[in-house]
């Protein structure tokens, strides 16, 4: 597996890794119609945008193959004094997660972070995705629940926080 700071050419296999993994790991959480209504094309126009705003790396199967992605950056809410880095996103398809993959692609965001002076970061993570195990594995302590809507469905959000993200390097 490789990992790289993704480029502009990437859009298109991150859009296509984010639609495919919101499919199966939101597939009991979200509106079956929302999911339907995604987008590869919505979603790599959003990618060109994000790439310019964050720092963005993928992870390549060995023919090549975006399997899996990583965002992040300054906390965007200022709702969490004391944390001051985010991962905006992570997100790996289903065949390819529980290898270790989530780790690698969460360390160049957190060096990313550290080379901002960046030394604490927040995750948001919907509560009813399994995948937010995987933060409280790396040490994450919920900070904050938040209630959000998506699609005319509520849904809670939990806030994960490190204040040293060098703990999980």
């Amino acid at each position: 597996m490789i990992i790289r700071k993704a480029t502009l050419n990437d859009a298109k296999g991150i859009a296509k890794v984010h639609v495919d993994s919101w499919k199966t790991t939101y597939a009991n959480i979200m509106p079956v119609e929302y999911l339907n209504q995604l987008s590869y094309e919505e979603r790599e126009r959003l990618w060109e945008k994000n790439m310019t705003n964050s720092d963005v790396f993928v992870a390549e199967n060995a023919e090549g193959k975006i399997v899996g992605f990583s965002s992040g950056g300054i906390e965007r809410s200022n709702n969490y004094p004391g944390y001051t880095g985010e991962l905006y996103a992570i997100y790996i398809l289903k065949e390819y997660q529980g290898n270790g993959l989530g780790k690698l692609l969460v360390k160049p965001i957190i060096k990313k972070l550290h080379q901002k002076n960046l030394f604490s970061m927040v995750v948001l993570v919907l509560e009813d995705n399994p995948s937010r195990l995987f933060y409280e594995a790396l040490d994450g302590k919920k900070i904050d629940t938040i209630e959000i809507n998506i699609a005319g469905k509520k849904l809670d959000e939990l806030v994960y926080g490190w204040k040293d993200s060098r703990t999980i390097l």
